[in-house]
């Protein structure tokens, strides 16, 4: 079960790798700036997650029209997530969790996911400007989306 509406957000520094290299990702530096939509994913390269991000990537201004960033964790290097964004033409801000530190900080671990090890399981929170979370879901199982459209009533009404 994931962490609850209500409570601080967990923060973070994660490494993300882009063309220019490594950079630190820190999710307290859109507080007091912006909404965030932490999004977290079993694994790149699997088609259900490429929907997701494909489909969010379509859509990333709806999302900064009303001031909010999108992140996307997994347990992915940040070399993979890199080559997958590539390959996919994802623009969204990806960050890796290779230890799960985070994952279980926002209590949401898969465990053994289809046999090959555990990973973070498909959920959505929204941080609000303040570090507080303001919406929670974690998928019945990594074959589910979030529902999107939850995620932006949220952030439109915090807007």
């Amino acid at each position: 079960m994931p962490i609850a509406v209500g409570t601080k957000a967990p923060d973070f520094t994660l490494k993300s790798k882009d063309a220019n290299g490594l950079k630190d990702v820190t999710l307290s530096a859109n507080f007091g700036k912006k909404t965030t939509v932490v999004l977290f994913f079993p694994l790149a390269f699997t088609g259900v997650c490429t929907q997701e991000f494909c489909d969010i990537t379509q859509g990333i201004s709806s999302y900064a029209d009303i001031g909010a960033d999108v992140i996307g964790v997994s347990v992915d290097s940040p070399f993979a997530q890199e080559a997958w964004a590539q390959k996919e033409k994802i623009t969204v801000t990806l960050v890796s969790d290779l230890n799960k530190a985070v994952t279980k900080a926002y209590a949401v671990e898969f465990p053994g996911l289809a046999g090959i090890g555990d990973t973070s399981a498909r959920a959505a929170f929204v941080v609000d400007k303040d570090g507080v979370v303001q919406y929670a879901e974690q998928t019945p199982t990594p074959k589910d989306l979030p529902n999107f459209a939850a995620i932006k009533a949220k952030l439109a009404e915090l807007k």
